[in-house]
């Protein structure tokens, strides 16, 4: 597929996917969201592709939904009847929620509606000092969207999520990592090369199949009614994998003190039992 509005480059095992509508600030459109959910599919059946890093082109992130239909761009009336309309942006967090690849948000700029939301299912987020974010459904008379009424509580807390989402202000980087919501934040100049040195380690250091694993687990057992719920994975989970040539790998070149170079492929040597959920109709 060509791209549009996204740009693809993958270089030692690490993709960077970065929105590509720099005059716009990146704001989503129909075809952005298109481009995305291909790109989180290659990236899935690709085994060069070991993390993903999604950043934004120029001075912003994503300044939200591209509003260039003016009063009426969130009146989707005449396309379909309510019960079958499925939100855009909600299409893209449970794509990038399903990812087999760890996935590091790395916020150059401006981080606004769903320029917000679509962050919330990635696993790390990283924050220029330039970044700002902003939940403003509520000041352009709609609600949050993208998943963000399930991911935001559980990425910062009830009441943190439940501010932000009442007043709609957008809030410097500074206050996303007092809240929670990005892990760090760094000089413009260090975004990218920190985002990159995360990846680097996971890609030299640690079995793709634990990674995939381990992202699904702890993900999903957000929502587990009991611990129950987690050691019957974890059991599963360690059973099938400590009679791999990765688990003899990472055994063997710990003792020998050497980096390790494990086999398995995703593509593959995922076991059997996985997926181990079922997924829900909409």
């Amino acid at each position: 597929m060509h791209y549009e509005q996204i740009l693809y480059a993958v270089e030692d095992g690490v993709l960077t996917l970065t929105l590509n509508r720099p005059d716009k600030l990146n704001a989503f459109t129909h075809t952005m969201l298109r481009e995305l959910i291909d790109a989180f599919d290659r990236a899935d059946a690709d085994d060069d592709v070991r993390v993903v890093i999604v950043t934004g082109a120029g001075r912003g992130f994503c300044a939200g939904a591209d509003l260039s239909a003016g009063a009426g761009s969130f009146d989707h009336a005449a396309e379909r009847e309510a019960a079958s309309h499925r939100d855009g942006g909600g299409l893209l967090t449970l794509r990038i929620y399903e990812s087999r690849k760890p996935v590091i948000a790395a916020i150059n700029g401006a981080a606004v509606g769903v320029g917000a939301t679509m962050t919330l299912p990635m696993d790390i987020r990283l924050a220029s000092s330039d970044a700002r974010f902003g939940f403003v459904f509520a000041r352009r008379g709609i609600v949050p969207e993208a998943c963000s009424s399930w991911f935001l509580p559980r990425v910062v807390g009830i009441s943190q999520a439940l501010e932000w989402a009442y007043s709609g202000r957008v809030f410097p980087a500074q206050e996303a990592l007092a809240g929670r919501l990005v892990k760090e934040v760094l000089a413009p100049e260090d975004l990218l090369p920190r985002a990159r040195a995360i990846a680097a380690e996971i890609v030299s250091q640690t079995s793709a199949i634990s990674v995939t694993l381990i992202r699904h687990m702890m993900w999903r057992m957000l929502s587990a009614d009991h611990p129950m719920d987690a050691h019957r994975i974890d059991s599963r989970g360690v059973y099938a994998l400590g009679q791999t040539a990765d688990a003899k790998e990472g055994v063997s070149s710990f003792l020998e003190k050497r980096a390790p170079k494990f086999p398995g492929k995703v593509s593959r040597d995922l076991p059997d039992f996985f997926p181990w959920w079922e997924e829900p109709k909409f």
